[in-house]
């Protein structure tokens, strides 16, 4: 099980020690001389669980290792001041069979490393651009030649890519972009980065995995393609783009932030309640890109800005802030001030753009829309199924027994995705924003043409079991 450990707090430019700390998660040291170096690859497999810190100058840091669960049982976390809650200690996705020890094979942010051992296995230590292209199979290639397509389908790109969509779609784009040779990107180093990255995604999640993050990285690149964006974004403005959305929901578990907060989650308490999951999916990613040295060869200051910045992005797809955000979108737009010669507006923009790439499901064509619609709801009933196998208050929408994905999928339209997308049209009004508008509507409208129908159904078989005869039911 889990064991954590609280060490002194440090300024985040003291953060490195200078002694191994051999693991593959969030965080890993080398013993060099030179900082974030790669592992030891005879070390990888004493690799255990993750670092976060909370700030940029006082924190909090913690190491979540994997130890024998019966140490586990005896030694937990204990929050100060508060009470320990089993959930600390659980693998959430233990939780839907009863409790064997020998069933938790990863927590939180334990890597997936044999995996990606595996996959990196064998790669050279320069790998030219033309060689990766031709990894790319007939149909795979084909359908990168169209990755600008909003119909792009991600579910058949995945399995064209063997599951590895993520990796392949995020390495063309900045491909694509020439950005692995503007920035003197390492080939090795950007392999590595992006299977970690993939491996980190939970697939045994229903939603929140790394299909998801490769479609809202699709997604990303749809709308940075668009006129007022394409000729105002600079290099460094898409790397980050890009990289946000490959990472903005790594690691996650499964579950919500009311989930956290209210089973006293040590995720909770070390971001003290705030965008617990979004500064965790930041934090990881910062954390790979440490561990694989992806930006070592930046000045320090230039690596360190590209890290708040990329926490910036992946921070501002927290749902429980959109009303923040829209209402300074709708400020710039009503004003008429937005400057994208401007770098904070220009950031902004991008933060803008990944949130609507974040929730853009309901505004794909309705075979995709509907797919992605039930693939969230049930991780939702999860959720619900796990609040009350453990007797906490079932969180609103989560209930299998009283919420339809129909009547979800309306709801979130209606509340959330038609306000955000309406100003992102307002903002660009293209092509594009018209078809996702346009999609959005026909979705809407087929979820409640299949809700009437359950309706009448469910009308229909109460008066049949009332012994109504069949020729007066209305």
């Amino acid at each position: 099980m889990e064991v954590c450990y609280q060490l002194p707090v440090l300024p985040l430019d003291r953060l490195v020690p200078k002694h191994v700390l051999s693991r593959r998660g969030a965080i890993s040291f080398s013993s060099s001389s030179s900082l974030f170096g790669a592992p030891d690859p005879r070390q990888l497999s004493q690799r255990r669980g993750a670092i976060s810190y909370d700030s940029s100058d006082q924190t909090a840091l913690y190491i979540r290792m994997l130890g024998d669960v019966r140490v586990r049982s005896q030694v937990g976390f204990e929050p100060e001041g508060r009470i320990s809650h089993p959930y600390l200690c659980i693998d959430f996705r233990t939780l839907h069979s009863e409790y064997e020890p020998q069933r938790v094979h990863r927590l939180l942010s334990f890597q997936r490393y044999l995996h990606s051992s595996r996959l990196l296995r064998g790669v050279p230590q320069q790998i030219p651009l033309h060689i990766l292209d031709e990894d790319y199979t007939g149909q795979a290639r084909c359908m990168l030649e169209k990755v600008g397509n909003w119909n792009f389908d991600i579910f058949l790109f995945d399995r064209l890519t063997n599951g590895n969509s993520l990796i392949t779609l995020t390495f063309h784009l900045l491909n694509q972009y020439g950005l692995v040779e503007l920035f003197q990107l390492d080939m090795v180093k950007l392999w590595r980065f992006l299977v970690m990255v993939q491996e980190d995604y939970h697939s045994d999640n229903p939603y929140h995995n790394a299909i998801h993050a490769a479609d809202v990285t699709q997604a990303m690149y749809c709308y940075m393609r668009e006129p007022m964006l394409a000729k105002s974004l600079t290099s460094c403005d898409i790397l980050l783009g890009l990289l946000a959305a490959a990472t903005h929901d790594l690691d996650h578990p499964g579950v919500n932030q009311p989930f956290l907060i209210k089973t006293d989650h040590y995720l909770a308490t070390l971001y003290r309640n705030t965008s617990v999951l979004e500064n965790h999916h930041w934090k990881s990613a910062v954390g790979l890109l440490r561990e694989t040295g992806l930006f070592s060869h930046l000045p320090a200051e230039d690596s360190l800005n590209m890290e708040r910045e990329l926490g910036s992005l992946i921070l501002a797809t927290d749902i429980s802030r959109q009303n923040d955000y829209l209402s300074r979108f709708r400020r710039h737009l009503d004003q008429e001030n937005l400057c994208l010669s401007n770098a904070s507006h220009r950031h902004f923009i991008l933060q803008m753009a990944l949130k609507c790439a974040d929730i853009c499901n309901p505004c794909r064509p309705w075979e995709l829309s509907k797919r992605w619609s039930e693939k969230v709801t049930e991780e939702f009933f999860q959720q619900g199924d796990i609040e009350k196998k453990h007797k906490l208050e079932v969180s609103p929408l989560y209930d299998r027994e009283i919420n339809t994905v129909g009547n979800i999928q309306i709801g979130f339209m209606t509340h959330v995705a038609e306000p955000l997308f309406a100003e992102w049209t307002r903002f660009s009004d293209t092509r594009l924003s018209q078809t996702m508008l346009g999609y959005m509507g026909l979705n809407k409208a087929s979820w409640s043409g299949l809700q009437q129908e359950q309706t009448s159904v469910s009308k229909e078989a109460e008066l049949g079991s009332a012994g109504v005869p069949f020729e007066n039911k209305v």
